[in-house]
């Protein structure tokens, strides 16, 4: 199906791994230029950025100026920039219950989800007031639509994300021009590095399972594919303000 997707610039943040780079290749598949964004992983960005012939480029986005420079840099190195995919994030994953969580952990979940998605946001759309045109697709979770015992850190950043965010910036983009629009996706459990750790406890992947009709977890192509739909003014060129969930039909948590 044709996407209209070819030729355009797209900024992939935490483009390195997991989910990241499966988006990546989907956009790379549809003829678009990428830039791979980093903070860490400059070697897998790097192997990436070659395999598809994009870029790699690392920043730090828990910092405004690194957002602003980073969005700057994906212009020059694309010759153009259509689409910001805000995915950087971390799930720290010690399970924690809210009595026990540092101020220390909090604040720094929060800054490395949160945060760095307005960062990211912030700076496109700075670009996008000069051109008139863009697109932007955030990372939430279902964590932030269910919430998720032992990471209320996550699951409050990701719902903030998915919430008041999506929802405030989705009318705001409108005065940037007609065909602006945000969305976003929530994945559910998928398998990524990220979740390995947890991935080899079967009584915790029989629990979250047990709420999907499709009894599996997802793939990084699964999430990727709605990125992609919905990063195409061609497909979901009338959608605006909507969070599409991947996650096997699941429609609660399993609380122990």
């Amino acid at each position: 199906m044709e996407t209209g997707l070819s030729g355009q610039g797209v900024l992939v943040t935490g483009g390195a791994g997991g989910i990241g780079t499966a988006v990546v290749g989907s956009f790379a598949a549809e003829g678009a230029r990428v830039a791979i964004h980093h903070h860490t992983s400059r070697t897998e960005a790097e192997r990436l950025a070659v395999e598809v012939g994009g870029v790699a480029l690392r920043a730090d986005l828990r910092r405004q100026p690194e957002a602003d420079q980073l969005v700057a840099e994906a212009v020059a190195g694309l010759g153009g920039l259509h689409v910001c995919v805000a995915n950087a994030g971390v799930w720290p994953s010690a399970e924690q219950p809210i009595w026990e969580m540092t101020s220390e952990r909090w604040e720094s979940t929060i800054a490395s989800n949160l945060s760095v998605t307005f960062h990211t946001v912030a700076a496109f759309l700075r670009h996008v007031r000069s051109t008139g045109r863009g697109n932007v697709v955030l990372i939430g979770s279902t964590a932030g639509l269910l919430g998720e015992a032992g990471h209320s850190d996550y699951a409050a950043a990701k719902g903030a994300l998915l919430t008041g965010l999506l929802l405030s910036i989705k009318n705001e983009v409108a005065l940037l021009g007609a065909g602006v629009r945000v969305n976003a996706v929530a994945p559910g459990w998928t398998v990524t590095p990220m979740i390995a750790d947890a991935r080899s406890d079967p009584s915790l992947m029989e629990r979250v399972t047990a709420t999907m009709p499709l009894k599996k977890l997802g793939r990084p192509e699964d999430v990727a594919a709605a990125v992609v739909w919905l990063a195409s003014d061609l497909l979901a060129g009338h959608v605006t303000g909507h969070v599409i969930t991947v996650a096997g039909g699941m429609e609660g948590r399993i609380v122990p």
